[in-house]
C-alpha cells in the first residue's frame, strides 16, 4: 500500500507542479505579486521564503494552489498605487486571461513535451494484435483475423495505435502479420468506419487455460513446452490444425510456469475443432468458473459458490462467459433460469430469476457472479520516431488527439452517453498509476500525458472556480463594461464549489464501490 501511494504522489506531483508554474509565470510575466506557491493543500509540511514568495509543499497532495496579491474580488480593504501595480485584480482584462488560463496550457505542453520525449527515446507499446474478428463481420470479409497483428495501413508503417492516425479519408491496404507471414489486404474503406470496427475487434484476449470438474487447471498450447503465451483461447480456434499439447499449469502469471511431465497429445479428427474435443475429456474453459458471488444477488441466494463451473443456461451448453450473459438477456422477465454446473466435482442445477437493471440506458439481466478469466498481457514493442522532426509532429498529432478524445468523453459524460460510473477518483488513477508503471515506463508517461490533458480540458471547463470559470467572468466584465456585483459573484463561487464537491463526492464513491 505504501508502495502504491509513492507511485500515486509521484504520478501526480509533476502534473500539479507544471498546471501551478503556468499560473506562477504569467504572473511574474505581468508583474503580479506572487504570495504562496504551493503543491498541495492543507497544513504545510515545507516551506521556505525566497524574493517575498513562501513556496511549500501541504499534506494534501490532491491539487494546488498560486496565491496572488489582490486576488480576492470581496477584498474591501484599500490599495496603494504601488500596490495596485502588482496586485491581480488591477491588471488587464488580457493579462489576467493569460495568468488563468496559463495553468492548463502548461499541462498540454507538458502533455506534448513528454509525447516527444517517448517519441525520441523510444516506448514500449502494445503491439497492434487483432482480437476477435466475427465471421459475419466486414473486416473479416476483407480478410482480417483473429489473432493478426497489424503492421502498415496504405503503405505506412504501424507500430502502435496511436499510428491509425493516419493522412487521408481513406484506407486502401493494410499490412498484417500472420504467424511468420506478411499479408498485404485490400480494404477500400473510409477511415472513419475502418477506425471505428477496428478499435471494436481489438480486445483483452484470453489466456488459453482449461480446468478439469474439480478445478485442476491446464494450459492448451499448439506449440511443445511454450514459455509464453503464444497464442490466446480465441487464436486456439482459428490457428488449430488438427494438434495440440496439454499441460497441468502452476502458475497462471505473465511467465508461464507449467509441469512438462504432464504433457497430453491432443489429436482431432478431420473438422473437429478444439473445443469440442476439449468438452468430450471434461475441460472447461477458465472464464466458465466462477471466482465471485456477489452478496443477496440471485447467484447467492440459489447457493453458488467459488469455484463452481458453469455448464448450460436453459439446457443450452456453455463455452464462455459471454454466452452466458447473451443467453440471460433472451430470458423473459421474471422468469426462472435453470443453470447447471458442477459444485465441488458434482453436477447439480440451480434456480433462479435474474435481476433486471439499465445499465447505460439499456435493460440488462444479471444474476451476481464474476467470472475468473485472465486476460494476456499485449506483448509490448518498441515504438521509435525516424527523427526529432517526426517526433515533435508525433507529439502535435497526439495531444491533439488527446484534447479532442478527452472533450468527447465529458460530452459523452454530460449528455448521459455514457454512465457516472466511469468518472474515477484518487484510488483510481492510483491504481492506473501503478498498473502502468508495472507494464513499463513509457506507459507511465504515457498515462501521466493522457492525465495532464484530462486536468488542463477539465480546467477549462466554465465552473466557477475552476480556471474556465474565471475565464467566463473575464467575458461576463468584457460585456458588462465591469466585474460582477459581489452578490452575483458569491452565488457563482458557491455554485462552482457544489459543482466541485458533487464531482469528487461522485469520483470518491466510484473508487469505493470498486474496492468493496
Amino acid at each position: 500500500m505504501f508502495e502504491k501511494i509513492v507511485i500515486f504522489v509521484v504520478f501526480l506531483g509533476p502534473l500539479i507542479f507544471f498546471h501551478e508554474l503556468g499560473h506562477f509565470f504569467f504572473a511574474r510575466f505581468f508583474g503580479v505579486r506572487v504570495e504562496v506557491f504551493s503543491i498541495g493543500f492543507g497544513p504545510k509540511i515545507f516551506k521556505f521564503l525566497r524574493n517575498g514568495t513562501e513556496y511549500a509543499i501541504s499534506i494534501i497532495p490532491l491539487g494546488g494552489y498560486v496565491k496572488m496579491f489582490g486576488d480576492d474580488p470581496f477584498s474591501e480593504t484599500p490599495l496603494s498605487e504601488d500596490e495596485k501595480k502588482v496586485a491581480f485584480n488591477h491588471k488587464s482584462k488580457h493579462a489576467r486571461f493569460w495568468i488563468v488560463v496559463g495553468g492548463p496550457l502548461a499541462n498540454l505542453a507538458l502533455a506534448y513535451f513528454l509525447y516527444v520525449g517517448l517519441l525520441v527515446g523510444g516506448e514500449k507499446v502494445p503491439e497492434t494484435k487483432v482480437g476477435i474478428v466475427a465471421e459475419k463481420s466486414t473486416l473479416y470479409e476483407k480478410g482480417l483475423r483473429t489473432g493478426d497483428i497489424l503492421v502498415g495501413i496504405n503503405d505506412e508503417k504501424v507500430m502502435s495505435f496511436d499510428d491509425l492516425n493516419i493522412k487521408g479519408s481513406k484506407v486502401e491496404t493494410i499490412k498484417v502479420r500472420r504467424n511468420q507471414d506478411i499479408i498485404d489486404i485490400s480494404v477500400g474503406m473510409q477511415l472513419e468506419p475502418f477506425i471505428n470496427q477496428f478499435v471494436e475487434i481489438v480486445s483483452l484476449v484470453k489466456k488459453p487455460v482449461y480446468v478439469t470438474r474439480t478445478g485442476e487447471r491446464f494450459l492448451v498450447s499448439l506449440e511443445k513446452n511454450p514459455t509464453e503465451f503464444d497464442h490466446s483461447i480465441e487464436e486456439l480456434s482459428t490457428r488449430f490444425m488438427g494438434k495440440a499439447f496439454l499441460y497441468r499449469v502452476l502458475d497462471t502469471s505473465s511467465v508461464i510456469a507449467i509441469d512438462p511431465k504432464t504433457e497430453s497429445e491432443l489429436v482431432g479428427l478431420p473438422g473437429q475443432s478444439l473445443e469440442f474435443i476439449l468438452s468430450k475429456l471434461d475441460f472447461f474453459s477458465l472464464d466458465l468458473v466462477v471466482r465471485n458471488v456477489v452478496m443477496s444477488s440471485p447467484a447467492d441466494k440459489a447457493q453458488f459458490k467459488k469455484g463452481d463451473i458453469l455448464l448450460t443456461v436453459n439446457g443450452v451448453p456453455l463455452k464462455n462467459f459471454e454466452e452466458l450473459r447473451q443467453n440471460l438477456q433472451a430470458v423473459p422477465d421474471g422468469k426462472e433460469v435453470k443453470v447447471e454446473v458442477f459444485s465441488n466435482g458434482t453436477r447439480v442445477t440451480k434456480v433462479l430469476i435474474p435481476e433486471v437493471r439499465e445499465i447505460d440506458k439499456k435493460k440488462t439481466k444479471i444474476i451476481g457472479i464474476e467470472s475468473s478469466v485472465e486476460f494476456i498481457q499485449p506483448k509490448l514493442i518498441i515504438a521509435k520516431a525516424e527523427g526529432l522532426g517526426d517526433a515533435l509532429g508525433g507529439g502535435l498529432v497526439r495531444t491533439w488527439d488527446g484534447i479532442v478524445k478527452t472533450f468527447n468523453g465529458y460530452k459523452k459524460l454530460i449528455t448521459r452517453e455514457v454512465s457516472l460510473n466511469n468518472i474515477g477518483g484518487p484510488l483510481a488513477i492510483g491504481k492506473v498509476a501503478s498498473d502502468s508503471l508495472n507494464i513499463s515506463l513509457s506507459m507511465f508517461f504515457r498515462l501521466m500525458a493522457i492525465i495532464s490533458i484530462n486536468l488542463g480540458v477539465i480546467n477549462l471547463f466554465p465552473i466557477p472556480v475552476l480556471d474556465g470559470g474565471h475565464i467566463m467572468f473575464l467575458l461576463f466584465e468584457t460585456f458588462n463594461g465591469g466585474p460582477l456585483s459581489r452578490r452575483k459573484l458569491e452565488i457563482a463561487q458557491r455554485f462552482g464549489v457544489s459543482i466541485l464537491f458533487l464531482l469528487i463526492f461522485i469520483a470518491l464513491f466510484n473508487d469505493i464501490t470498486r474496492l468493496f
